[in-house]
């Protein structure tokens, strides 16, 4: 069989492995892809009781890729830690004025230091760039609390904020919903604040669904998404015996370690002469 084609253009995209320290099976899976360069961004999860350790682990890497923080609101980690809500409770009180039930701004801003100081209390430096799990970044209280931290916690080198919007054509009914909750709010605000933003979100789709291609979606990824874009990817190892879960969509997990670990994503790349970029390069600070 011949090979694919190689595209003389390069275009560059960053490919970020969210989870971070979710599990041992998804840690590994994340260095595992970042040292064979098939990755260019992760993203952490520090209220995770892996966090420590795993982030020792990364440090080989340090400069290679972009270290961020994953934003928590929503998982068994934050619930545990008393500031987590389900999503759409989040999303909700995220939106409502504090004296009917709404998020107090000035708590907001404490966890986000909390987390923020957890981060750099195990890498050290700052966060190259920050996202959300389930993109609370986005909403509402959240979003406005976070642009005011990095504002005042990051005068000199502004880390950039993921904006959760697919780009044009790639626009499911989950990718609509995504941008529709705070997405158009953030760029407009960031700009003000000269904060940098990545300026599409790629690589989503139903992870339940484990009828899906991946190999199929991610090859439609990089063929029509244009230069700069963020996909996001959510890999895991099988789950290791007494490793802990692996969290929700274990399935999508291990086919997506499976598909960017294989020669098959190589030839992707090249045939749409794609080149996996960092986005603190991308998306310099003002």
């Amino acid at each position: 069989m011949s090979s694919p084609p190689i595209s003389a253009a390069l275009k560059n995209l960053v490919l970020c492995a969210d989870d971070f320290a979710l599990s041992k099976p998804v840690s590994k899976a994340i260095v595992q892809l970042a040292q064979a360069q098939r990755i260019s961004a992760t993203s952490a999860m520090v209220l995770s009781p892996h966090w420590v350790e795993d982030a020792a682990s990364l440090k080989e890497l340090r400069g290679q890729i972009d270290v961020g923080l994953h934003l928590d609101w929503t998982s068994e980690f934050a619930l545990a830690r008393g500031h987590g809500l389900s999503l759409g409770c989040a999303m909700l009180r995220s939106v409502l004025p504090s004296r009917w039930g709404g998020l107090n701004a000035h708590t907001v801003e404490a966890e986000i230091e909390h987390q923020l100081d957890a981060f750099e209390s195990s890498w050290q430096a700052p966060p190259d760039h920050i996202d959300g799990h389930q993109h609370i970044q986005q909403f509402g209280t959240l979003r406005r609390a976070l642009l005011r931290v990095m504002a005042r916690r990051y005068p000199g080198r502004q880390p950039y904020l993921r904006v959760s919007r697919p780009p044009t054509g790639q626009a499911d009914l989950k990718g609509r919903v995504m941008a529709a909750w705070g997405s158009q709010a953030l760029t407009c605000e960031a700009a003000r604040m000269h904060i940098p933003c990545a300026p599409a979100l790629s690589g989503i789709y139903n992870l339940f669904d484990d009828s899906l291609d991946y190999a199929a979606l991610m090859a439609a990824w990089l063929a029509q998404v244009p230069e700069s874009t963020l996909v996001m990817c959510h890999p895991g190892l099988p789950a290791d015996p007494g490793a802990g879960p692996t969290g929700d969509h274990a399935y999508a997990r291990v086919a997506e370690w499976r598909h960017l670990s294989s020669d098959l994503f190589v030839q992707q790349l090249q045939q749409h002469g794609v080149l996996l970029a960092r986005g603190a390069r991308l998306y310099p600070s003002p």
